[in-house]
């Protein structure tokens, strides 16, 4: 029997959005399992506390069975290589993604050698998307309910009531 083939996907998702998930759906078409790791990133200003981003995600993802959610702290590598995994998933939206992710993947392959990053491009129509994009958006009073899934619309909604 071959080895259970699992990937961490990382990142704040403060808030997760429609391409987060787009990425979660297609990377369980290369792995049996991912684990979404919800990072603590002390250089980001979180709208969300990390208790409220995982009861999100889990929502969002409440349907498969092959997806879990769990947050850490120290090394990503580290984490990666708790879980089981071998893999860091990170998507991609345009070139500018790429230098700082690029930068990153590198240092996690000093690190642990046997830690290898996959980038996959994000799909069309979330090309554009960021979690930081709808927040102010959402800020603003903007329209975002296209771009996340209800509960987090309904959780920014709280965070942002409509004047």
């Amino acid at each position: 029997m071959s080895q259970k083939r699992i990937a961490v996907y990382p990142g704040s998702f403060d808030p997760i959005t429609y391409g987060h998930l787009d990425i979660i759906e297609r990377g369980l078409e290369v792995f049996d399992e991912i684990v979404v790791a919800v990072a603590n990133n002390i250089g980001k200003k979180e709208l969300f506390t990390t208790a409220e981003r995982i009861a999100l995600i889990r929502e969002a993802v409440s349907d498969n069975p092959r997806v879990r959610v769990d947050t850490f702290e120290g090394l990503l590598v580290d984490y990666v290589m708790a879980q089981g995994a071998r893999v860091i998933l990170r998507g991609l939206r345009a070139v500018s993604d790429f230098e700082y992710e690029f930068q990153i993947a590198q240092m996690n392959h000093n690190l642990r050698r046997e830690v290898e990053t996959l980038f996959m491009m994000t799909s069309v129509p979330y090309g554009y998307l960021s979690s930081s994009i709808v927040k102010e958006v959402a800020s603003l009073n903007g329209q975002v309910e296209a771009l996340v899934p209800p509960t987090v619309y309904k959780a920014l909604l709280e965070k942002f009531p409509r004047r």
